[in-house]
């Protein structure tokens, strides 16, 4: 399958980063633009409480739903943003370290952001991404 997400490197950059810099996609693509993932139970309820690992799992999953629901898939994705609902950095980096490993050697465009709060009872996280397919 032909995709329309092309992802970024630049060696004037640091390679510390686990993600590519920057990813374009072709005027024809169609964009998605996905309300924030959250880990959420089909009931409502909140999953994995107390934790970033877990909740950071539901929340990939929820948004692997939302895409299929869009016709697309984690490698349509062109940018994320992760939010984490914490001052702690390896708070953070648990959350990251799921995400990044959800998308394998797709590594797009991604922000992590600690933030004070989130939207609903007892979550720590919410992934926020753009996607790019081409319909054929």
């Amino acid at each position: 399958m032909v995709r329309a997400v092309t992802l970024i490197r630049s060696t004037s950059l640091s390679d510390v980063a686990e993600y590519a810099y920057a990813a374009t996609a072709p005027a024809e693509a169609r964009l998605v633009f996905l309300a924030g993932a959250c880990p959420l139970n089909d009931d409502g309820s909140t999953a994995a409480v107390g934790d970033y690992a877990g909740q950071a799992r539901k929340a990939v999953e929820n948004m692997q739903t939302a895409l299929a629901a869009a016709g697309a898939s984690l490698r349509d994705v062109i940018s994320t943003r992760v939010l984490v609902a914490s001052t702690r950095r390896e708070d953070l980096v648990t959350a990251w370290e799921v995400v990044r490993d959800s998308f394998g050697d797709h590594d797009v465009p991604s922000t992590l952001l600690g933030v004070t709060v989130l939207g609903y009872n007892d979550q720590l996280v919410e992934i926020e991404a753009v996607a790019a397919v081409l319909d054929t």
